[in-house]
């Protein structure tokens, strides 16, 4: 389901896939994201990133805990969630 944010832009969705396992108290560090570990040792946070400043913000998170941000890719809602 795609979101508004208070200025009526159009909320996007983003996976950032990171090396190695977060563990599940770094949720609350990635408020709104969902946390996927995968067997090939990667961690995905998923969810929706209000703008372009909020996608910055994450991916500053992201370099200051030193993780290894292999990518960073939206996620296309289906014609179901418009």
């Amino acid at each position: 389901m795609t979101g508004y944010t208070a200025a009526g832009q159009e909320t996007g969705h983003y996976e950032l896939r990171v090396e190695g396992h977060l563990d599940d108290h770094w949720v609350e560090w990635f408020e709104h994201l969902e946390l996927t570990r995968a067997t090939d040792g990667t961690t995905s946070l998923r969810g929706p990133v209000a703008d372009q400043a909020a996608l910055h913000s994450l991916l500053t998170k992201v370099r200051d805990l030193g993780l290894v941000l292999i990518s960073v890719r939206m996620i296309t809602a289906s014609a179901g969630d418009r």
